[in-house]
């Protein structure tokens, strides 16, 4: 027998993540697959299995701790090729992890905009750190290579090279507090909220409004303050980053689905005795899968430099799900290449999964189209903020039983609210209005979803 460390694995981000329990002991004899502890990241908790059965000699992490992907776990006696294998993986994570010594070449900074064009944000930021010469008004970047290479020479991980991307930042002009100088996503997000603070810099310098000033709201009356989670503050950071970089225009109509609703309820009598419940969401993921495969402008993404689209030929469908600690999107992939109970099923799972924070990151990536359903709680209709990079998002608000007129009498219909947002770069009003037309002959015969 020999000792090995058991190392964070791969969790989905290089970012620091929580440890909220330890589930192992000094002593303890682990069978392969125990839990060893328990994670927590901004949208899941993760448990971490041991990779083999063993005897813990040492637990190296308490509740509380922040780690991430390769940091150590505790040490387990297991067997010698085992114990080989892990100083391997290791020495490799050492090396993955050594700083970049060599000094790059000081790029020009007269018109170092960040790369991502998808947020304006950092424009006038990018302004304040030129010299005294001024830059050319037909020079909007920095050229390619002199970005790249200091890009390139700052020790960041994918995952916040990818954050910064996003939210338009220059990742060399963060200055990192990890560990050698590592730029983590805590200094991404600082550093914005810096440049958003400074004077003149209003809501990012691109809808003109000023600096909101500090309200001391305890002198009109009691107040309590209440810290927002994770989760909520990551999702605050994106829907004003989608709202702020996105022109929004919202669609309105009204589905017919009497004959849809009274289909559903009797299948579910049917297949009740199966344990399978259809839900009216499952046959909007099927309606707008099979939307998405005609009107494939709606299942793309721009490039960062509004130059061209990405049309992708697959079609994973985000559902909002709301949960105690604010909404999440889990994605249902080859959506349309489902039947009805099976999406049922599988959003079903999904759903209880982001209720008890079981979704693992994955859970959450690859979406191409969203929809966001409060048909159980309320609502005549409302505007979704597009989920970036997806280019549109349909709002589902509550069905109700209203008089249409057949052209001989008015009849009781059961009439649902339908909200198209969309990405107007990307779709015009005619595209959406056809969109969310075929859509609702979809929701009012499903026998087309079958052509």
């Amino acid at each position: 027998m020999s000792m090995e460390i058991v190392r964070v694995p791969d969790i989905g981000s290089d970012d620091a993540v929580d440890v909220i329990e330890v589930s192992v002991k000094a002593g303890d004899q682990l069978a392969e697959e125990t839990t060893i502890v328990v994670l927590e990241s901004d949208k899941a908790t993760v448990e971490v299995p041991s990779p083999k059965a063993g005897t813990v000699k040492k637990v190296l992490v308490k509740t509380g701790d922040r780690v991430k992907q390769g940091d150590p776990l505790l040490e387990l006696e297991a067997g010698a090729e085992a114990a080989a294998s892990t100083e391997k993986a290791s020495a490799e994570k050492l090396a993955e992890d050594k700083p970049v010594t060599s000094k790059p070449a000081e790029p020009e900074r007269t018109t170092d905009i960040p790369e991502s064009s998808e947020t304006a944000a950092a424009e006038p930021v990018a302004a304040t750190q030129a010299p005294a010469k001024p830059a050319p008004a037909a020079a909007p970047s920095a050229p390619p290579a002199q970005a790249e290479a200091s890009a390139a020479a700052a020790h960041a991980g994918p995952a916040v090279r990818k954050l910064c991307r996003e939210m338009g930042v220059d990742v060399a002009a963060v200055t990192g507090t990890g560990p050698r100088g590592r730029v983590l996503q805590e200094d991404v997000h600082s550093w914005v909220r810096q440049r958003l603070a400074e004077p003149g810099a209003g809501s990012g310098g691109m809808s003109g409004l000023p600096t909101l000033p500090e309200i001391d709201f305890s002198r009109f009356g009691p107040v309590e303050r209440v810290e927002l989670n994770k989760l909520r503050k990551v999702s605050a950071a994106n829907l004003h980053r989608s709202w702020v970089t996105i022109p929004h225009v919202t669609q309105h109509d009204l589905a017919d689905i009497t004959e849809l609703e009274a289909f559903r309820q009797s299948e579910n009598a049917r297949l009740g005795k199966e344990g399978v419940k259809l839900t009216m969401l499952a046959f909007l993921v099927r309606a707008c899968a099979v939307a998405l495969a005609k009107f494939p402008r709606f299942n793309s993404s721009m490039t960062v430099d509004g130059e061209a689209l990405i049309e992708k030929r697959y079609i994973h469908i985000g559902v909002a799900v709301e949960t105690e600690n604010g909404l999440m999107v889990p994605v249902l992939r080859d959506a349309d290449k489902k039947g009805i109970v099976q999406i049922a099923a599988e959003v079903g799972e999904l759903a209880a999964k982001a209720r008890n924070r079981k979704l693992t990151p994955a859970d959450m990536q690859g979406g191409t189209f969203s929809i966001s359903s409060l048909g159980g709680i309320g609502g005549t209709a409302f505007t979704p903020i597009v989920n970036w990079p997806e280019v549109a998002i349909l709002g589902v608000s509550k069905s109700e039983m209203t008089p249409r007129w057949n052209g001989k009498a008015f009849e009781p219909r059961l009439m649902l609210p339908l909200s198209l947002s969309y990405d107007h770069r990307v779709i015009d009003g005619a595209d959406a209005a056809r969109f969310i037309t075929y859509l609702n002959q979809l929701l009012t015969d499903m026998r087309r979803a079958l052509l």
